[in-house]
């Protein structure tokens, strides 16, 4: 009995991990098929061993909650999750169920959108508050961001005096890819699939950056309702579609479970056509007054159940392993297959993922694999089925782009080329190089760059300093007249002219950013002494761990990298400190930035504390001084009051500075 308690204890800590994970860091690591399987393993211990069974449990309670940097929002109506089926015998259970309590219901299916759940509150017929599902009970308040989704009305047709409706706010596909190749080409960790992109652009603290993100809504509930009264899901939806909702696409009236079962078939074939992810269908009853008569558990409604399909997988053999190497240097592989139909096209390629990957499961070319797509989207190889003669896939240890030796780091799965000149990572480079936060080039954005590029104008960083009137006139590029071509010449002999920290963010040395580009430069004060600090040296930074300090003594270690910093220098780019710090004043004192502050940004007031010989910090600690506070200060905010920390507001802190 010691085993089953214990095999209890670790499902629910595994559970309660990766719904953290999923629901609350967007950042999911298993998929959702594992992650049911397993949830359904505990319910049935559960249920077996009644004597172990707690009300926290992971199978009593809705994933999320809600984020300490939004305002809490209490569901007056509680956003129900739903029970779910695998398998045509537990959907004949559900009507059973059902039919023990009703006779005769009428059921409503329709597909299970893959998303973030949402209600949104209108008045009068205009839109007051957006907010999450959160736990069930407490969401956040999303209402910026909800706002900017282009199919959310701000104004319904009808000027229903209250109305609160439930849908699910998500990522087409086509989004998706889009977000996805903007991420890589930033260098930055693209999301995993669309639903863990919707959920993370619904978080933004920047409606405008959530703006960016393509998201769409579809609604599938009214939660509550004043004013007009409505007997039926099916009717309740199609007076939605009348307001100027869009509503939950292929919503279905059945009048039996083997009729609903027969839709259910029907949107699983559609599924790999569809612009959106679904994860599966829903079965409602339709009629509101046999809802009330089932009523609902603690944690689901009796007259709903979720089926739930199961990721599609295929066997194919594997005929070649390429490398691809991605803008931040990784090496890629690929597996190129024997074409096999898979959710709904053709795949004929799938992720290796990264070379421990390989080995482990000791792939090699001719191998028969399974493969699937991860969250429907991205094809992927699961395991080996049959092993051919040949050994395992070795890795290049040369860039395959460049030549270079390639190298994997201490704590990382990823082996990746460090040649900043290597063309595979050249346009990512350059875009980084030039933007707002590092030299910032204006007229050098991501599609003049790609033009430049592609017309042989650059071909290393260094060349941007060598581009003249001539060069670009002579290219004869359409869209470069005279007055384009001066203000990108002007921009560049501007950049010139920044400070050292702006040049060595713009280097793209990695775990380096802005802040500590400004650090190293106020340490050492010019270049030629960064590049012979000792790692020791590099260390004693205030702020700086390991891995930077690392990161920067093997950078200017690189004999191209030295090429670099030598050549944009006999180009006239400033390679000095120019902060000098006069006043002290908060010489010592370390700052925390939370909030929205009236008038200043949170760069602007970090200028100012460093230009005093203060610094700043994005956690609080027994260590912090102040915190500087705004609207909207959250969990930091919290955790000064118990530590007992100074908290100023932003006149308090003009006051400082006069």
């Amino acid at each position: 009995m010691e085993n089953v308690k214990n095999q209890i204890e670790n499902l629910r800590e595994t559970l309660r991990y990766h719904s953290n994970r999923y629901y609350n860091d967007d950042a999911p690591e298993i998929e959702d098929y594992e992650y049911d399987m397993m949830m359904r393993d505990l319910k049935n211990l559960e249920e077996q061993y009644p004597e172990y069974d707690t009300p926290d449990s992971p199978t009593k309670k809705v994933g999320g909650k809600a984020d300490n940097s939004f305002e809490s929002v209490v569901h007056s109506v509680r956003m129900e999750s739903l029970q779910d089926a695998f398998s045509e015998e537990e959907l004949y259970d559900f009507d059973s169920r059902v039919l023990s309590v009703v006779s005769n219901p009428a059921y409503c299916v329709e597909p299970k959108i893959d998303g973030l759940s949402v209600s949104l509150e209108y008045e009068n017929g205009v839109f007051v508050r957006g907010s999450t599902r959160g736990d069930g009970n407490i969401g956040e308040d999303v209402s910026g961001n909800i706002k900017v989704i282009h199919n959310v009305p701000l104004k319904l047709k009808k000027d229903i005096p209250f109305l609160e409706v439930r849908g699910e706010v998500y990522m087409p596909k086509k989004s998706f890819e889009n977000v996805v190749d903007k991420q890589l080409l930033n260098g930055e960790k693209p999301f995993k699939n669309p639903r863990n992109a919707a959920a993370g652009s619904l978080r933004q603290k920047d409606s405008a950056v959530a703006a960016t993100r393509g998201l769409d809504i579809f609604i599938f509930n009214i939660q509550q309702i004043t004013g007009v009264t409505l007997h039926s899901h099916k009717e309740s939806l199609d007076f939605l579609k009348e307001l100027g909702f869009s509503t939950v696409p292929g919503y279905t009236l059945v009048h039996s479970m083997k009729e609903a079962v027969d839709e259910i078939d029907k949107i699983g074939e559609k599924r790999g056509s569809l612009e959106f992810d679904i994860d599966g269908a829903v079965i409602k009853v339709d009629d509101f007054e046999m809802r009330n008569q089932l009523g609902s558990t603690s944690k689901f409604p009796k007259w709903a159940v979720a089926f739930k399909y199961p990721p599609e997988e295929k066997q194919t053999k594997i005929i070649d392993i390429e490398i691809a190497v991605g803008r931040t240097g990784v090496l890629t592989p690929t597996a190129v297959l024997e074409p096999v139909h898979l959710a709904g096209t053709t795949v004929s390629r799938a992720t290796l993922h990264n070379s421990d990957f390989i080995k482990e499961k000791g792939i090699a070319v001719g191998d028969v694999v399974t493969v699937r797509k991860a969250g429907d989207i991205i094809p992927e190889v699961l395991c080996v089925n049959k092993h051919n003669s040949n050994e395992i896939y070795e890795y290049p240890v040369f860039c395959p782009s460049c030549g270079s030796a390639v190298v994997k780091e201490n704590g990382e799965a990823a082996i990746r080329c460090i040649n900043p000149d290597c063309p595979a990572q050249l346009l990512r480079n350059l875009i980084h190089f030039c933007s707002r936060d590092a030299m910032d080039i204006e007229g050098l954005g991501p599609a003049i760059l790609e033009t430049f590029v592609q017309n042989g104008l650059i071909e290393k960083t260094e060349d941007i300093y060598a581009l003249t009137y001539e060069k670009i006139e002579n290219a004869a590029l359409e869209g470069f007249k005279e007055k384009s071509i001066n203000n990108i010449i002007r921009s560049i002999e501007n950049s010139k002219k920044n400070d050292l920290g702006k040049l060595i963010f713009a280097l793209g040395i990695r775990h380096i950013g802005a802040k500590a580009g400004s650090l190293l430069a106020n340490r050492f004060k010019n270049m030629d002494a960064i590049m012979h600090a000792s790692f020791d040296d590099i260390l004693q930074i205030d702020g700086f761990g390991e891995v930077m300090a690392e990161s920067v003594y093997d950078f200017f270690r690189n004999e191209k990298s030295v090429n670099l910093i030598q050549s944009i220098a006999r180009s006239g780019v400033n390679m000095n400190c120019f902060s000098v710090v006069n006043d002290t004043r908060f010489e010592g004192k370390t700052f925390v930035l939370t909030g929205t502050l009236p008038t200043l940004k949170r760069s602007e007031a970090s200028k100012i504390i460093e230009s005093f010989g203060g610094k700043t910090s994005s956690g609080v600690s027994k260590k912090t001084s102040y915190v500087l506070a705004g609207e909207e200060a959250g969990s930091k905010l919290d955790k000064a009051n118990a530590l007992g920390i100074e908290i100023i507001n932003e006149t308090e802190f003009m006051e400082m500075i006069k």
